[in-house]
């Protein structure tokens, strides 16, 4: 794989509920992470005292987050409405040459900042609240 843009990197969500998904404006850095938690299985019987777990049994997970500055008043309301409302709306994240990840995120973070003599500001976590699907592009 040939080195990529990170501005091509992106996080997008559905507006209105019938999968019209949109790119969260403004963003300056995004990062995506997947996490799989183990189930030790070791007994005493275990071959020559090495650690043995059981494959497929741990909770999978991933995380999204962002930072950026304000862009647009429409994706900037759907997040800050889904946070308060405590929803769970279809997001895609676009890995650029490799796929893109969809399925239920909930804004577990979001956080506003600025100074007097700069821009404002935000940082916009996710956790996935379901099922996650792969496409490859």
């Amino acid at each position: 794989m040939a080195v990529q843009n990170g501005r091509d990197l992106l996080i997008k969500m559905d507006m209105t509920g019938d999968g019209s998904f949109v790119t969260v404006a403004g963003l300056r850095a995004t990062r995506l992470s997947f996490n799989a938690e183990s189930v030790d299985v070791t007994s005493m019987d275990s071959p020559g005292g090495w650690r043995e777990l059981l494959g497929g049994a741990g909770v999978r997970s991933a995380q999204v987050a962002g930072s950026g500055v304000f862009r647009d008043e429409a994706t900037d309301g759907r997040a800050r409405q889904a946070f308060f409302d405590g929803e769970t709306p279809m997001v895609q994240v676009i890995i650029p040459d490799f796929g893109r990840i969809e399925g239920r995120f909930q804004i577990t973070g979001l956080e506003y900042s600025g100074n007097h003599d700069g821009e404002a500001t935000y940082e916009i976590a996710l956790a996935s609240a379901g099922v996650l699907s792969f496409e490859a592009l």
